[in-house]
């Protein structure tokens, strides 16, 4: 099951945390892997390195994806490189900050829905015409706890976006169904093995989540790629406009 032997597949954000398990979960399971990179060269190389010792064709591609010259330019390059694409992984996002609603300017909640919601939809736009000539795309998109829960202290901005990436993937299912492309959602809650948490959150908050959690432990990345392979696979094909909550039992919907 889930074999992904031949296919092309592309995945933003690639360069660590979950998007770099997303992007090797997929080489193990058979296709070839354009790992995308905003900042993270060097750990995107080592992606790379991981996925073509799999004996699968790999390529880092750097981008911003809040630039739509920039995100037009390495969603073709990976079409090139690959011959075309068939799955495409829409990982790339940031919190870029804890900020309350009263000290939050425009710009601040511009940006963070501009490189979460915004930039996804730019990049599905871009991968579109590969997609359809595929016969069988598949698009994961990343969503969030925070979608469903508002998030945590000074987040408002990135629910609020992760909410809106479920409702875009929720319009693009039924808008390209008819081109035999599914789109789903990935919704992780605390994925303990990531920069993100160890960026935002405080020893103490990070350990106060995980003993709330009704299985008793983080998440890991490879427990998100998972997911995402499935997704991606012939096996997941009457699956669409879904998502996939992945928060040890935190939100149950």
């Amino acid at each position: 099951m889930f074999d992904l032997t031949g296919r092309r597949a592309l995945v933003t954000g690639a360069g660590h945390g979950i998007g770099a398990a997303i992007a090797v979960a997929l080489a193990e399971h058979g296709a070839d892997v354009v790992v995308h990179h905003g900042r993270s060269a060097d750990r995107a190389a080592a992606v790379v390195e991981r996925i073509a010792a799999l004996g699968r064709r790999a390529l880092a591609v750097p981008g911003d994806v809040t630039d739509t010259a920039q995100v037009d330019r390495f969603v073709g390059a990976a079409a090139r490189h690959l011959g075309g694409l068939d799955i495409l992984v829409c990982n790339a996002g940031h919190l870029v900050g804890r900020v309350a609603v009263a000290d939050m300017s425009d710009e601040h909640f511009a940006r963070v829905t501009d490189v979460n919601l915004t930039a996804t939809f730019r990049t599905v736009r871009a991968a579109l015409p590969a997609l359809r000539a595929s016969g069988a795309g598949r698009i994961v998109t990343m969503a969030s706890l925070a979608a469903h829960n508002g998030g945590g202290p000074g987040a408002v901005a990135y629910a609020a976006a992760k909410a809106g990436v479920i409702g875009l993937t929720k319009g693009l299912a039924k808008e390209l169904a008819p081109d035999r492309i599914t789109v789903n959602a990935l919704a992780p809650g605390y994925i303990g093995d990531t920069d993100f948490h160890a960026t935002f959150s405080t020893p103490e908050r990070r350990a106060a989540t995980v003993a709330a959690l009704p299985v008793g432990r983080g998440g890991t990345a490879a427990e998100v790629a998972a997911a995402a392979v499935y997704l991606a696979s012939t096996e997941a094909g009457f699956v669409t406009g879904s998502t996939v909550d992945l928060d040890g039992g935190a939100s149950p919907r």
